[in-house]
């Protein structure tokens, strides 16, 4: 640890830069993976969402949100560049403000080619974690169980309070 102007300390790798830094690593060889079978295009993000319709079918982006395990607001994100893709369209749900996801069938003729990615790439995910002295999907579930009990605003309130 440094120490910089104004009497910061400054850390190279703090909890949050190793997250993204990993997941840059993991979803950026999967994108590579894409972009050799010809679907350079493709986001790794979008695949949870395709499983998820595939299995549940046409869904909210709440209910998506909830499926596929992000926020409301990523859910929107990724099915609006899936939308501009061409692998879903939305439909008019209950009320105005809800929009049901549908696959295209541009994303269904995709099917056999990512269910073959989703099973190399759980494979490899398992061969990682026999590497690892402790598996990380169990750790993540651990932390998301943590925050969930405690949010970290909660913990970093607490933090500075005893300061």
């Amino acid at each position: 640890m440094q120490q910089c102007c104004y009497g910061l300390r400054v850390t190279t790798s703090g909890l949050g830069t190793r997250l993204r830094h990993v997941l840059e690593i993991l979803d950026g060889d999967v994108a590579k993976f894409y972009d050799e079978l010809g679907l350079g295009w493709m986001r790794p993000r979008y695949v949870p969402v395709v499983r998820a319709l595939v299995q549940q079918g046409p869904l909210s982006i709440r209910d998506l949100a909830k499926a596929v395990g992000v926020t409301h607001s990523a859910a929107s994100q990724t099915v609006a560049q899936m939308a501009k893709d061409g692998l879903i369209t939305f439909t008019a749900g209950e009320d105005a403000r809800q929009r049901i996801v549908h696959l295209t069938e541009k994303a269904r003729e995709l099917l056999p080619v990512l269910d073959a990615e989703w099973a190399a790439t759980s494979a490899a995910a398992a061969q990682l974690e026999a590497e690892l002295s402790f598996p990380l999907t169990e750790l993540l579930d651990e932390v998301l169980a943590a925050v969930e009990r405690r949010p970290m605003l909660q913990r970093i309130h607490d933090a500075s309070a005893a300061r």
